[in-house]
């Protein structure tokens, strides 16, 4: 598990072993994911867009927020309660009082609900591949 500005995320064990391969090649700087120009610098917003449209995908198909989008459709289709899906969004309650005094962090079906997603998208892939 990782500490960020909002709070705890849990992850699954496929994003820390790619978080480990990123680490090797980057070394001990302090940032995972440091700019061209200077490691204290991390890379800019645009360098992940850059990133989907050398892959081929359109500004019309997806863009940064899309991933989010996605998970959130799929994780709530797939009947994962919508406040801990929210909470790994890092969304805050649409009711402001429930917010100011709901301060689970629901870390147990976070955990369950984050490793449940990254083996449905190794099965995606492995399917894929398949197909291919």
């Amino acid at each position: 598990m990782t500490s960020i500005r909002r709070g705890l995320v849990p992850l699954s064990s496929q994003a820390l072993e790619i978080l480990h391969t990123l680490h090797d090649m980057s070394g001990d700087g302090r940032l995972m994911f440091p700019g061209l120009r200077s490691p204290e610098k991390a890379i800019s917003d645009a360098a992940f867009i850059a990133a989907l449209r050398r892959m081929g995908y359109p500004k019309e198909e997806m863009c940064a927020h899309g991933f989010r989008a996605m998970a959130s459709t799929l994780l709530n289709e797939q009947g994962y309660p919508a406040d801990v899906i929210e909470k790994q969004l890092a969304h805050n309650p649409r009711e402001k009082i429930r917010g100011i005094y709901n301060r689970a962090e629901y870390l147990p079906e976070r955990r369950k609900m984050l490793q449940e997603w990254a083996d449905f998208l190794d099965t995606l892939r492995e399917r894929a591949r398949q197909t291919a």
